[in-house]
């Protein structure tokens, strides 16, 4: 699975704007179109906490305000997230938490970082991720430092 699905969905899980106090989020207070996408939580809505109601929320109003493509992409992440490990999940979980504790220019470094390997063809990708997975511990820290204070080409985005 691409990396970029991945933190698209853990955007998904843990983004959340709309507060939920301690007592979370009434099936009534959601609108048609969130009950609509919600449906099958309806009869353990009110068991759920409140920080997963709030993430459903959100979730199902971005979802109400999709393309049916864009919905059928999501749909299909979503599978591919429901099939990983628990073990996985919670590195994609800890990845992304790390990922938002940066500075808005380190998040745009690795956001750029990554479109730039996907713009590589296939064949370069793998070797590069063979050669990544080939290296000590330490080679692959000096690998990533070395990225990190390397100067940055202008961006083109």
């Amino acid at each position: 699975m691409k990396a970029r699905h991945i933190i698209i969905v853990a955007l998904l899980l843990f983004a959340g704007t709309a507060s939920a106090d301690e007592h979370g989020i009434t099936w009534d207070s959601l609108n048609a179109d969130q009950q609509s996408v919600l449906g099958r939580f309806s009869g353990e809505w009110d068991s759920l906490p409140p920080q997963r109601q709030e993430r459903l929320a959100m979730g199902a109003n971005h979802y109400a305000g999709m393309t049916p493509k864009q919905r059928e992409a999501a749909r299909a992440r979503f599978t591919d997230w429901r099939g990983l490990t628990d073990e996985r999940r919670e590195l994609i979980r800890e990845r992304y938490e790390t990922y938002k504790s940066l500075s808005p220019d380190e998040q745009r470094r690795i956001r750029d970082n990554f479109r730039r390997f996907n713009r590589m063809n296939r064949d370069h990708r793998q070797q590069m991720r063979d050669r990544f997975r080939d290296m000590t511990p330490e080679q692959r820290q000096r690998v990533r430092d070395h990225m990190r204070d390397r100067p940055r080409p202008a961006s083109r985005d």
